[in-house]
């Protein structure tokens, strides 16, 4: 479901303009916990420009030297046995790619303009990113508590294999049953907010009973994964919410979860409900696949 892309980011576009903005109100830089008047835009000097296209040159020629090996069949990053890029040691070492990705045209950019004349200039420049990080440490630290606790009671467990008991007992068929997953999928999220644990719970029993009324697994998991990502975005458990809030605080002292929280609902309300439909168009209107060479349906 590649068109998946194309609407959120219209869907998104649209709630951010209509709803989640007007609902802000215009920016009060009093509010702020810190003085952000030196992240304002400006023009461009032309050291600045300069900088700009020279890092963009670099980008070109570290992407060359990636691609060199990797895209062809002799690339020294491919798998040394089967010759394929899955399982490669340059997926093993996405992390560092990515790190020198950035770094060298980023070197490159401060080398021009001159604010990364030595490396004590990158060490400090570096101090200074990580900085920020110091209150999304103290919450992630809370966090991490209740976090640890709530797996503890394995409430999230109960709730999701006592779901699955519902969903068989009501004998939906068709698309009301994959709505009632999906309703089902992301209010599991909230209380798990791992994606893979969840998945480790529901799948051994939404898999088998969807593929026993004719429904493949590339499909349950695609319903999955919309009831998965529509709630991320409302729960504490996810273990992004630390820095998300760490980082609006920088814009709103004063903000809390729940005024966070408040502000995201808009999304994920919107999101779950036109990716449902979307769903339910792609699949049982169309009888598209939800991915290249994905099955459908299931003869059990």
């Amino acid at each position: 479901m590649f068109i998946s892309t194309f609407f959120i980011a219209i869907t998104g576009a649209f709630v951010t303009e209509k709803i989640v903005e007007p609902k802000l109100g215009k920016y009060n830089d009093e509010e702020a916990s810190e003085d952000l008047s030196g992240d304002s835009m400006g023009s461009l000097t032309s050291e600045e420009k300069r900088g700009l296209k020279l890092a963009g040159i670099a980008v070109l020629g570290v992407s060359a030297v990636l691609a060199l090996t990797v895209v062809p069949e002799w690339g020294a990053l491919r798998h040394p046995e089967t010759g394929l890029i899955a399982g490669s040691p340059f997926l093993k070492s996405i992390v560092a790619f990515i790190f020198v990705f950035f770094a060298i045209p980023g070197f490159v950019y401060g080398r021009v303009t001159g604010t990364m004349k030595t490396d004590r200039d990158v060490i400090n420049a570096m101090s200074k990113s990580m900085s920020s990080m110091g209150m999304y440490i103290v919450l992630v630290f809370f966090a991490a508590q209740f976090v640890a606790f709530f797996k503890w009671t394995n409430f999230g467990q109960v709730f999701a294999v006592a779901g699955a008991d519902f969903l068989q007992s009501v004998g939906l068929t068709g698309p009301m049953l994959f709505f009632a997953f999906i309703l089902m999928c992301g209010f599991i999220n909230l209380m798990i907010g791992s994606a893979s644990a969840q998945w480790a719970v529901t799948a051994p029993i939404f898999v088998p009973m969807l593929m026993l009324v004719g429904y493949a697994p590339e499909t349950i998991q695609a319903a999955y994964r919309i009831g998965d990502s529509t709630t991320n975005i409302i729960t504490p458990m996810m273990s992004y919410f630390g820095l998300i809030l760490a980082v609006a605080t920088r814009y709103m002292k004063n903000l809390g979860i729940g005024t966070l929280v408040a502000t995201m609902l808009p999304y994920s309300i919107c999101f779950i409900v036109g990716w449902s439909v979307l769903f339910y168009v792609w699949v049982f209107v169309f009888g598209l696949p939800v991915g290249p060479g994905a099955a459908t349906y299931y003869t059990p």
